[in-house]
Parts: C-alpha cells; sequence; structure tokens
C-alpha cells in the first residue's frame, strides 16, 4: 500500500510544480500577477506635512520617446507626477489603466514623466499593445536622491513649491477620487 501513496505524492507534487512555475514564468503568470495588483490597489495616502521631503536637486536629464532631453529643471514650480515602470513588471502593469484615466483628464494640468530602463522601442510597443498614451522617458542621469527607489513602480506626486507630497512604492489606484481631490486642490494653488 505504500509504494502506491508515495507514487501518488510524487505525481501530485510534480503537477503542484508545474501549476507553480506556469504561474510565476509563463505569461498566465504575469496576466493572473496584474489583475492580482488591481484587486488590491488602493487610492495613495499623502505624506503628512511634516514629513515631507522637498526635492533637492532639480538637474535631473531626461530623453523623451523622440530623443529630445528635457531637464527637470524645465518642470519647477509645476506639478508633477513622477511614475518609475518597465513593460516586465506585472505591479507596473496593473496601475496603468488607472494612471492612463488621470492622465487623460490631467495631462493639459501638470506634468507626467513614465522613466523606463526599457529600450524605447520596447517601451512603445508596450504602449500601442496597451492602448496607452503614456509620455515614455528615459533618465539619462540619477534622479535627486529623493526619488531613487530600487522598487518598481514607485511613484511620485511633486507639487508646486518641489515638496514631495505622495511617495508610493507599489501598486496604487491613481485615478481614486480622493487622489483626484488631492490633485484639484494643489491645481487651485497654481
Amino acid at each position: 500500500m505504500e509504494p502506491k501513496k508515495s507514487k501518488k505524492t510524487t505525481i501530485q507534487n510534480i503537477i503542484f510544480i508545474v501549476f507553480i512555475a506556469l504561474l510565476l514564468f509563463s505569461p498566465l503568470g504575469t496576466f493572473v500577477k496584474v489583475h492580482l495588483n488591481r484587486l488590491i490597489a488602493f487610492s495613495p495616502k499623502t505624506i503628512a506635512v511634516t514629513d515631507q521631503k522637498m526635492i533637492s536637486s532639480y538637474q535631473w536629464q531626461l530623453k523623451d520617446a523622440s530623443g529630445k532631453t528635457v531637464s527637470l529643471e524645465s518642470y519647477k514650480g509645476k506639478i508633477i507626477f513622477i511614475n518609475f515602470w518597465a513593460t516586465w513588471c506585472p505591479p507596473c502593469i496593473a496601475e496603468m489603466p488607472s494612471i492612463q484615466k488621470l492622465y487623460a483628464d490631467y495631462q493639459d494640468k501638470m506634468v507626467f514623466l513614465f522613466v523606463t530602463t526599457d529600450s524605447f522601442e520596447k517601451a512603445n510597443a508596450f504602449m500601442i499593445k496597451e492602448n496607452l498614451t503614456l509620455p515614455v522617458h528615459q533618465s539619462l542621469s540619477n534622479p535627486p536622491l529623493e526619488l531613487e527607489s530600487s522598487t518598481i513602480p514607485a511613484t511620485y506626486l511633486v507639487d508646486q513649491s518641489g515638496n514631495i507630497i505622495v511617495a508610493k512604492i507599489g501598486t496604487a489606484d491613481w485615478n481614486s477620487d480622493s487622489f483626484r481631490e488631492k490633485l484639484n486642490e494643489l491645481l487651485k494653488n497654481n
């Protein structure tokens, strides 16, 4: 009786390992991870005024998809939404639809920077495939120290005075009513 049970257990273990491998290393796994992240995405919280950091340097250089070099300096005094992301990152992909909705409504009222380490070819192909119109950038120099993160997605909202009022690592619902209220409040002060 023991050998049959052992063989059955071995087969069950192999099936379980194959299932886990599919979830971790296949497009099906990416799909599942993206949708799970969307389910757990909440509105980002504003940092308490006493804990907010200020951008220490605006010397950060970026390149846009057309090859034009832009400097964070040129956006000083404006509201800036900065998102670090990659095409291979399920949490990044999960929050893109909410960012796209936000971008569609606020692109003329504030600055959006979507910074990737992917090639422009790969990032733009991803944008087309996902029907996104977000402005893709690559970093040409190190970002300000306050914006450095070893994890993506990493998203920051900088107010007109250079204060980082939102710093979110991980997936968030950027199209939430509470985040839009915060943006509208900032825009009134513009």
